[in-house]
C-alpha cells in the first residue's frame, strides 16, 4: 500500500511488526470519538495488519470488523493470520488485543484481480459536482470529523431537534483533510464516515454502537490511485430499526461514476 507518512491518517494506522503476524499500534487523539477511536479508523487499522504482512497476496476484496468492546486510548496489538490461500484469493483473520482482552475481531479476503468482462448495474446518483457544493463548516463536537472535508448534497448533520424524519438518506462528497491520495485503507475508513442513521430518523441523540461492519472493495488499487485526492461521493441510508438494532448501508463512488466500495453495518441503539 502507498505510504504517506506525514499525514495524520497514516500516523493513526501506523503499525510496528512485533513477530510473526503480530503488530503493535497506538490510538491517535485526532481520531477520537464519543468512546474510544472512530470506528472507521479501527477498521483501517485491522486491514493494515495483513496489508503489511509479507505473506499477503493480492488486494483487499472484503473486510468485516466486529467491535467486541470499546477500544481504549493507548497501545494495542493486532494479530493477523492467513487461514487459507488459493491462486486468486487469500483469507485472513485478525484480533485486536488490548489489556489482555479482545476489543475487535475481523476477517479479510484479498484477491488477485484479473482483466475480465466488466459492467455497472447500479448507476451513480445524479448529484452536483463536488466543486459546486460548498464545504460544510458545522461539525459534530468530536475530533474525528475534523479529519474530513464534507460537502453535503442531501442529509447534512442532523439538528437533533426532536423532529422525526421519514427517511435517513445522506449524499455527501468527502475526502481526507488535509487531502490524501485514496487507497484501500483510507477507503475502509471513509465507508464508515456517515453519522448514525437513527439520528436523522428520530431527530434526537440516541446512544449507539456499531456491532459489525462489512466493506466490499470493488475497485483495484490503480483505480483508487487514479482518484487521487479528489472527493468521493458517499451515500448512506438505514433499512430497518427494531429490537435495539438497525442496519445502515453505504456506497462510495469515484467522481468518474465508478462504484469504489459498498458497506453494510449493524448498529446497536439504546432507548
Amino acid at each position: 500500500m502507498p505510504a504517506h507518512d506525514s499525514h495524520p491518517f497514516d500516523a493513526a494506522v501506523a503499525l510496528d511488526a512485533a513477530g510473526d503476524g503480530v503488530f503493535r499500534g497506538r490510538t491517535h487523539p485526532l481520531w477520537s470519538n464519543m468512546v474510544g477511536p472512530f470506528g472507521g479508523i479501527t477498521a483501517a487499522v485491522m486491514l493494515a495488519a495483513p496489508c503489511r504482512d509479507p505473506r499477503r497476496i493480492g488486494e483487499p476484496l472484503a473486510l468485516t470488523v466486529n467491535y467486541a468492546a470499546p477500544v481504549a486510548d493507548g497501545e494495542f496489538t493486532v494479530e493477523a493470520t492467513p487461514v487459507r490461500t488459493t491462486r486468486t484469493t487469500q483469507h485472513w483473520t485478525m484480533l485486536l488485543r488490548q489489556r489482555d482482552g479482545v476489543a475487535a475481531t475481523a476477517s479479510a479476503v484479498f484477491a488477485v484481480r484479473r482483466d475480465t468482462w466488466a459492467a455497472h448495474e447500479l448507476p451513480m446518483p445524479a448529484v452536483p459536482a463536488a466543486d459546486e457544493v460548498p464545504p460544510t463548516l458545522r461539525r459534530a463536537p468530536l475530533a474525528w470529523p475534523e479529519r474530513y472535508e464534507f460537502r453535503f448534497v442531501a442529509g447534512p448533520w442532523p439538528e437533533l431537534s426532536g423532529t422525526e424524519a421519514g427517511e435517513s438518506l445522506t449524499r455527501v462528497w468527502v475526502r481526507d483533510e488535509p487531502p490524501r491520495p485514496l487507497d484501500a485503507l483510507s477507503l475502509a475508513a471513509i465507508a464508515d464516515v456517515f453519522y448514525p442513521r437513527i439520528f436523522r430518523r428520530r431527530g434526537r441523540f440516541t446512544p449507539i454502537g456499531t456491532v459489525s461492519i462489512t466493506t466490499y472493495f470493488h475497485a483495484a488499487a490503480a483505480e483508487l490511485a487514479a482518484q487521487g485526492v479528489r472527493p468521493v461521493l458517499g451515500c448512506a441510508q438505514g433499512r430497518r430499526y427494531a429490537g435495539g438494532f438497525f442496519e445502515q448501508n453505504a456506497e462510495v463512488w469515484g467522481d468518474a461514476g465508478v462504484l469504489l466500495a459498498s458497506s453494510h453495518q449493524i448498529v446497536y441503539f439504546k432507548e
